[in-house]
């Protein structure tokens, strides 16, 4: 008999970045499928997260990831995502996960990547995100300095937009959770109630990290009909 080689699999969805990314849930469970087959690790539990706003890079606030760190250490076993920026593109947050005593599996990049390699990918993707902001900010400064008015309707428009944002990462939001209520809808879940119990066993977070309850199962149902 040979020995089994037990991974916790992390899936993780942002409203905001989820396009960037191109990773549904559905597309990382799948991924991180092919990897375990391939290397012969069976997924022993899986965690899912959605998560929006600043500050979400923050363990603190992403209580699934948490919850398979201390998984993994019960079981001394490591951690799996899809693609790193499922954990985060933020080096110092990546360097944190590093001491945590847990080990963490990348499937894009196979099973044999250390964790120097691992904080070199996310230094690589920090230094991108700043060279954007910078050239953001440069363009800013040449329309202020052509005379374009950043201020007034412009601001006005700007309020617009993100309004429309907002709902938009809301109803993404929604868009990835439903395929996981049909899901539960499935396997019996006949009752709001019990849709929001297999959500919360199955380890989803609501937007704000918190527990599902029937009238948010009913909110988020009715949001996408």
């Amino acid at each position: 008999m040979t020995d089994r080689r037990l991974i916790v699999s992390y899936l993780r969805v942002s409203t905001t970045r989820q396009g960037r990314s191109g990773l549904g849930v559905e597309a990382q469970r799948a991924a991180i499928a092919r990897f375990a087959e391939a290397e012969g690790y069976e997924i022993v539990r899986e965690l899912v997260e959605v998560e929006t706003g600043k500050g979400a890079d923050a363990l603190d606030r992403r209580p699934q990831l948490s919850a398979a760190l201390a998984d993994a250490r019960k079981l001394k076993c490591a951690v799996v995502v899809a693609k790193l920026d499922r954990l985060s593109r933020d080096v110092h947050f990546i360097s944190g996960l590093m001491s945590q005593r847990v080990a963490f599996l990348v499937a894009e990049l196979g099973p044999d990547v250390d964790p120097f390699i691992l904080h070199l990918y996310a230094a690589l993707s920090e230094k991108e995100r700043a060279m954007i902001s910078v050239r953001t900010k440069h363009a800013l400064a040449a329309a202020k300095a052509r005379g374009v008015a950043l201020g007034g309707p412009k601001l006005a428009q700007a309020r617009v937009a993100a309004q429309a944002a907002i709902k938009t990462n809301a109803d993404h939001h929604a868009s990835n959770v439903l395929p996981l209520i049909r899901e539960a809808q499935k396997h019996g879940a006949t009752t709001l109630r019990d849709i929001a119990d297999a959500l919360n066993a199955r380890g989803v977070s609501t937007a704000r990290g918190g527990r599902w309850h029937a009238t948010s199962i009913k909110n988020l149902i009715e949001r996408t009909a």
